[in-house]
């Protein structure tokens, strides 16, 4: 017997050494499973008092067992995956399966797809937007419920999940606050990009909290290596006593990197970088590797689904926008101000 939390079908497929599939179809008596394999099922779920999901049930009885994923822009891909992953998880909890299409930014092939969703029959629908622009609703074009994720869609009634780009920015800020850095300077992204807005509101919180001004007006430029280098050099140029530079992003902060060291200033001694999304490319190859703030996009992906599950059950969720909370992951960019002098 366990206690404290629900036994996953996992765990119960695991007991009786069998695929989830298997243990599915065990538990809600569908054929194609044998007698022996049965046995042990039913065995593994009165040991471990599994209680079958009723979401399961409902989904295992008259439904396709089946939701879709649309990514609305291929340009936001590289945070896809791990959304994608965690969906996967939280799906496979319940053996449901997932058809993933992408709409490459374009809004008729979006509708399209989703129109194919409804053929289809789909149970539901996950809508992958862009954390930097607003998401196409397309919920009208549903009686499937839908759930967005990365991406705002501006309509209270909907159901979205996003990761607290604020919150984020304000803890990295902090971060660097606590280490010993006064004379903190913001190179990002694009100034209308919803995330620089959210994430220059998280560092102006910290900085204001702390007493202490910008040590240069925000600069904005894209979210590239060679961006962060240019506005570095700039700030460089203007700021010459600046200690800590936040960045917008890693790649942005790989970019500013480049430029400390080609004016003879070294990382963190002299100053502190920190950046965002934690992309494994930058960040852990940048020299030194980066501070950085991790959107728990795994976890998103799964969150999202849940609601999802609660929506395909015809269970109230409400709707409005999830904010998720960011973890900032210190490593050898930043230090205390003092440190390695």
């Amino acid at each position: 017997m366990q206690s404290g939390r629900s036994t996953t079908l996992s765990e119960v497929a695991r007991r009786a050494g069998v695929s989830l599939t298997t243990a599915s179809k065990a538990i809600n008596g569908q054929a194609r499973v044998s007698d022996e394999a049965r046995a042990r099922v039913l065995q593994a779920a009165r040991e471990l008092a599994y209680t079958p999901n009723r979401i399961a049930r409902s989904l295992m009885s008259g439904r396709t067992g089946t939701v879709g994923l649309v990514v609305v822009d291929s340009d936001a891909q590289r945070f896809v995956l791990p959304i994608l992953l965690g969906a996967e998880e939280a799906l496979s909890e319940i053996d449901l399966s997932m058809t993933v299409s992408d709409a490459r930014g374009d809004r008729a092939r979006l509708r399209r797809i989703v129109e194919r969703f409804a053929e289809r029959q789909v149970d539901g629908v996950l809508v992958v937007g862009d954390n930097n622009t607003p998401t196409p609703r397309v919920a009208r074009l549903l009686e499937q419920p839908v759930v967005y994720v990365y991406g705002e869609t501006g309509v209270a009634a909907d159901v979205v999940h996003v990761p607290d780009d604020q919150g984020g920015a304000r803890e990295v800020a902090e971060h660097a606050l606590a280490g010993g850095r006064r004379r903190i300077a913001v190179i990002t992204g694009p100034e209308e990009a919803r995330a620089v807005q959210e994430r220059g509101r998280g560092i102006a919180a910290a900085l204001r909290e702390a007493g202490l001004p910008l040590a240069h007006e925000v600069l904005h430029g894209q979210w590239s290596q060679r961006s962060g280098r240019v506005l570095a050099e700039r700030l460089l140029a203007k700021a010459p006593d600046v200690d800590a530079i936040v960045c917008g992003s890693d790649q942005i902060a790989t970019g500013v990197a480049e430029a400390l060291r080609g004016a003879g200033l070294r990382v963190p001694q002299d100053v502190a970088i920190t950046g965002f999304d934690n992309w494994p490319i930058f960040a852990l190859e940048s020299d030194p590797p980066l501070t950085t703030v991790d959107m728990n996009l795994h976890t998103l992906g799964a969150a999202a689904v849940r609601d999802l599950f609660d929506m395909i059950d015809g269970r109230p969720v409400g709707g409005g926008v999830r904010l998720h909370r960011c973890a900032v992951l210190v490593r050898s960019s930043t230090a205390t101000a003092s440190a390695g002098a």
